[in-house]
């Protein structure tokens, strides 16, 4: 992944993160949170007006995350990230909750759960989503293993929402996962 500083915020993008600061304020459990910052973040999606073309731009190598905002007290980030197509995460999961939602094109997650055993831990799949444009997503840890991935043919641009300081950590993830999947 590719990272990038934050630019020139729209008018459409103050006013989400204005909308986000007034549910993370309200100071609820992570996974109430995630869910009304979700609802705020829907109507945003799509509009031509919410990102600027340079927060658009991916990268050839890796997906591209851009920094689109960080609070200054670290209670939440917001990030777009641009796909181009094939590109993927590695499994993982997240520091602290997380919304996510298509802005452009589609996603494809697969998602699993931890399984312990007799012998070493596995991975287990459990379910496998397709995201398209509108669509959003919100979990908080634990249970929050997953893996993304931009199976179109064309650009993916999703905008996520993670209730840390991505700026200052650098990124969300918090566990790679390389065990065995089932």
């Amino acid at each position: 992944m590719t990272t990038t500083t934050p630019a020139r915020t729209t008018t459409r993008m103050a006013a989400l993160v204005s909308e986000i600061r007034t549910v993370v304020e309200r100071g609820l459990a992570p996974d109430l949170t995630a869910y009304l910052v979700g609802e705020r973040l829907a109507p945003h999606l799509g509009a031509p007006d919410l990102l600027t073309p340079a927060q658009q731009e991916g990268d050839p190598e890796r997906y591209r995350q851009h920094i689109l905002h960080a609070e200054s007290d670290g209670s939440f980030s917001v990030v777009a990230l641009v796909w181009l197509p094939g590109q993927e995460t590695c499994i993982h999961d997240h520091v602290s909750w997380c919304v996510a939602g298509v802005h452009q094109g589609e996603e494809s997650e697969r998602r699993f759960r931890l399984a312990p055993g007799a012998g070493p831990a596995r991975l287990v799949a459990t379910e496998d989503v397709v995201n398209a444009q509108g669509d959003v997503c919100g979990f908080a840890p634990p249970g929050d293993i997953h893996k993304v991935r931009n199976s179109c043919t064309a650009k993916a641009i999703s905008v996520h929402v993670y209730g840390a300081d991505v700026s200052r950590l650098g990124t969300s993830i918090r566990r790679v996962y390389t065990l065995p999947v089932d």
